[in-house]
């Protein structure tokens, strides 16, 4: 591939072990999970910081097939050291969760609660606000804070949306899948003032809806189907709502991509 030529032709020429660790990012992003490990290992040899945060994810989340939890505590702790954010609330996760480090949900709820004033005000799509008021919602909605709760939620799904439309990468969309899920635990689904995201909720189970695009009726629909519940866009199965927001596409488009051109939802 011409991108990945011209990233080994610029390692080659300069040395710079950035050029490296983009190729191992542009695997992660592929999920050809084994190269981006190679890759990220190699940058890390070298000296390159930025691949720290990618280490910790995929020994934490196993993407190469084990997952090593004492591995991805060490990386996300360098790369905290280094001022991630991400890094740090993932080291949250492991405290809550125990992995890696013994379980500890008050030292969760200290660090959750110290990241959100730093990206309450978020300017920029990478920035992870969606990520850590999510996890902040959820202590509220513990703590009954129920309205809390609601705003960081819709705080999140409005950021989260914005960049969706610009990096549709699964992770972003299982984010928002889970986001959804917990927003309508909390207050009631209302069908008159649905948009694109609001089909996660409403394709949890067999259900119909539709919604115009350039004045061309779409329709997708969910049903049983071997114990999950598929999906039907426009004559297209997918075998369940996280397919279906990571494939579907108008016009060779992904829905996702053109989500503020889409209008007039409606449960059928």
């Amino acid at each position: 591939m011409i991108y990945l030529e011209a990233l080994r032709y610029l390692f080659d020429e300069t040395h710079e072990p950035a050029y490296i660790a983009e190729t191992g990012f542009y695997y992660y992003e592929s999920r050809r999970f084994e190269l981006a490990l190679k890759y990220y290992e190699m940058a890390a040899e070298l000296g390159e910081k930025s691949v720290y945060p990618g280490l910790g994810y995929i020994w934490y989340y196993g993407r190469t097939g084990k997952c090593d939890y004492e591995k991805a505590f060490r990386w996300f702790t360098l790369a905290a050291e280094n001022g991630d954010i991400q890094s740090e609330y993932k080291l949250a996760d492991m405290y809550k969760n125990g992995y890696g480090v013994e379980k500890d949900s008050e030292k969760y709820k200290e660090i959750i609660e110290s990241l959100y004033p730093k990206v309450r005000n978020a300017r920029y799509l990478h920035e992870p606000l969606p990520e850590i008021a999510t996890r902040l919602a959820r202590i509220r909605k513990k703590q009954g804070r129920i309205n809390d709760a609601v705003s960081l939620y819709l705080q999140a799904r409005d950021f989260l949306a914005q960049r969706i439309k610009y990096s549709p990468f699964f992770g972003n969309l299982n984010i928002m899948m889970w986001l959804i899920d917990d927003l309508y635990s909390l207050i009631e689904f209302d069908e008159d003032n649905m948009d694109l995201f609001d089909l996660y909720w409403l394709l949890k189970a067999p259900n119909k809806a539709s919604f115009y695009y350039e004045e061309e009726l779409q329709t997708v629909e969910s049903s049983e189907s071997e114990g999950d519940i598929a999906v039907c866009f426009n004559g297209k199965w997918f075998r369940n709502r996280g397919e279906f927001f990571e494939k579907a596409e108008i016009g060779g488009m992904l829905r996702t991509t053109i989500q503020n051109e889409l209008y007039g939802f409606r449960v059928e």
